[in-house]
């Protein structure tokens, strides 16, 4: 493709070739559009699909259509940083026994479907029963140099890990906003293109809001760390917090912001949102 021809910037940092979990669910989503439009109003919610509120990050610039959703966090009596997921339980649904993960959390319903999206609904990890820990681990291949350096990838992520993130930075924003790294989530030994990428930042201004009263933050975080999602709901790419330089020049330098198309989350607006949930195959 010649130079004039290229409509994605150098300055935009985007990435030629989106790898691993990326692609993957970039093509998948796409494939599950149109059954999407036709199945998410009469499939049992068991199954995914419907109308599904939820919280998420909230998409402040950029193409995607709405926010990426937060997963609440809980931490062990060790110190390691575990997503909450609900207990499975079997239930009767227009006639047929179906298995959902739901909870009541923060004053709203939190369910497995809030992360049927992307082609995750057909990832081992989101099945209400899958048999994972729920722990976050290190991913590989980080943008950050302190992951980089000092964990390695498949270990389990543990608060002392972030002893510095009041005063951490990167060069990129302010220091001091937060610390983050990507890690994973219900994705042990799972087959390529099966992983759950997720943003984790712990900051200070996540203890403010709790402190000032925000009943869903205080129920889903924990000393002040927040986890979402990381998929881009535009067209499924993995963005990042403070993990790329560039995204100064798209007034994102303090925000998540996807390399992409130029979508920007807000880390610090946690909002309740609603979208259609894509139902999981067939069990």
């Amino acid at each position: 493709m010649a130079e004039e021809d290229d409509k994605y910037p150098e300055e935009s940092g985007r990435r030629r070739f989106v790898k691993g979990v990326v692609g993957s669910a970039a093509l998948t989503g796409v494939g599950t559009a149109a059954a999407a439009s036709i199945n998410a109003a009469t499939a049992p919610t068991g199954a995914g699909g419907g109308i599904t509120q939820y919280f998420g990050v909230e998409n402040v610039a950029g193409p995607a259509p709405r926010g990426m959703p937060q997963i609440p966090i809980e931490i062990d009596d060790d110190g390691f940083v575990k997503g909450v997921w609900p207990e499975p339980e079997t239930v009767t649904e227009q006639g047929r026994e179906v298995t959902v993960a739901e909870m009541e959390l923060g004053g709203i319903t939190y369910s497995s479907e809030w992360f049927q999206y992307c082609g995750v609904q057909t990832y081992p990890g989101v099945k209400p029963d899958a048999d994972q820990d729920n722990f976050f681990r290190y991913a590989g291949s980080p943008p950050y140099e302190w992951q980089q350096e000092q964990v390695e990838p498949g270990d389990k992520v543990n608060v002392e890990d972030f002893s510095n993130y009041v005063d951490w930075g990167n060069g990129i924003g302010e220091a001091g906003a937060g610390k983050p790294a990507l890690v994973t989530w219900r994705s042990q030994d799972v087959p390529p293109g099966g992983t759950i990428p997720v943003q984790l930042i712990r900051s200070t201004r996540i203890e403010k809001m709790v402190d000032q009263g925000d009943q869903w933050l205080a129920a889903a975080t924990e000393q002040g760390f927040l986890a979402n999602m990381n998929k881009c709901t535009h067209f499924c790419c993995v963005p990042g917090f403070k993990a790329l330089a560039d995204s100064r020049q798209f007034g994102a330098a303090n925000e998540i912001y996807c390399q992409c198309h130029q979508s920007v989350y807000d880390p610090f607006s946690i909002v309740e949102l609603s979208f259609v949930a894509l139902p999981r195959p067939e069990e």
